[in-house]
């Protein structure tokens, strides 16, 4: 018997997404849902009795018999058009993969409706049918006139868009629970066009058919799968290692232009007392004066007459050199 240690350690540890397999039981469906797919076209192409089917309830003209139910089935037929589900699908499916750590939802999702679009759209396109409103005579089957209804495209999208939720359970009661849904939803979405006037009821047959196709052949994919899941998670890790060791750029902070080497040069001492006399440097003006030649204090002219204002005195000793006057509004003070 296992400890409690134990059991908790099996209990924590990831379990890996159960991926379906192709069983006897699947391949018989598949094979009986192929057939089903054949008969009702060589039924058509043969203007036998589905076309004759065909012709009987749209002659009844479904749409005339209840208006009251015919804006509510304007909204509900949206439920197989191929944007609006397949958006909330994906939202849906892509919380699963955060929640799961898997890309398989989405690549399922993905998958199926490749599958969808190339089957389905090669037959619309390969067999050319005419609606019920765009029909010529009556009894034919309006085969390869240039029209793309056959088979219903909002059938076999309702079937794969919502059948891929089931067939993505985990468990075997999520599995009945969505099974029973999706079908359902689909069975409904198919009488809706054909209420509508929009398909044939060999539109509608057929693309139960094609969509269920789609889902029974998924189990053949889910080894390509497998490996693209695995590349694109190697992509990811890749350049997520890749952004974590190269660091973000920083640019530098200048608060001038660039340095130049002269700037990294200790300035050069210049020798006291080099002044214009001695070649060095020639004073620079203010802004607004023109630079005047330094003159000495001998050179200068005095700005007052030599000599003294005051009358001589005899007994005062005459002055050997002139001092230079205070001025002060125009008065000259002495000494």
């Amino acid at each position: 018997m296992r400890t409690n240690d134990e059991l908790a350690h099996v209990e924590e540890r990831p379990t890996e997404p159960v991926r379906p397999r192709m069983t006897r039981t699947r391949l018989g469906i598949f094979v009986a849902t192929l057939t089903v797919y054949v008969a009702i076209v060589v039924g058509v192409l043969t203007t036998s009795w589905p076309v004759r089917f065909d012709w009987q309830v749209m002659l009844f003209r479904p749409y005339k018999q209840w208006p009251e139910i015919h804006t509510f089935l304007d909204y509900f037929v949206v439920l197989g058009q191929r944007g609006p589900t397949a958006v909330a699908v994906a939202a849906w499916l892509g919380w699963c993969t955060y929640k799961q750590k898997t890309l398989r939802p989405l690549l399922v999702l993905g998958t199926s409706l490749l599958l969808l679009n190339a089957t389905v759209g090669a037959a619309k396109i390969g067999m050319g049918r005419l609606g019920p409103h765009y029909a010529t005579s009556i009894g034919s089957n309006e085969m390869f006139a240039g029209g793309d209804i056959f088979p219903s495209g909002h059938t076999a999208n309702a079937v794969v868009t919502w059948g891929v939720l089931a067939y993505l359970a985990t468990t075997p009661r999520s599995r009945r629970v969505a099974s029973v849904s999706a079908a359902l939803l689909a069975l409904g979405v198919g009488m809706t066009t054909v209420y509508l006037g929009t398909h044939w009821i060999s539109d509608v047959t057929l693309g139960w058919s094609a969509g269920l196709l789609v889902l029974l052949s998924l189990p053949w994919f889910e080894a390509p799968m497998a490996v693209a899941e695995a590349w694109l998670l190697g992509v990811w890790h890749r350049l997520r290692e890749r952004t974590a060791l190269v660091p973000a750029p920083v640019a530098p902070i200048t608060l001038g232009g660039p340095r130049t080497p002269v700037d990294d040069e200790l300035p050069a001492r210049e020798p006291v007392g080099a002044g214009s006399r001695a070649g060095g440097r020639v004073p620079d003006g203010r802004p607004h004066l023109s630079p005047r030649p330094h003159t000495a204090r001998s050179e200068r002219t005095p700005v007052t007459p030599t000599g003294s204002r005051r009358p001589p005195h005899s007994d005062r000793a005459p002055r050997t050199s002139p001092v230079l006057p205070a001025t002060g509004r125009g008065r000259t003070v002495g000494g």
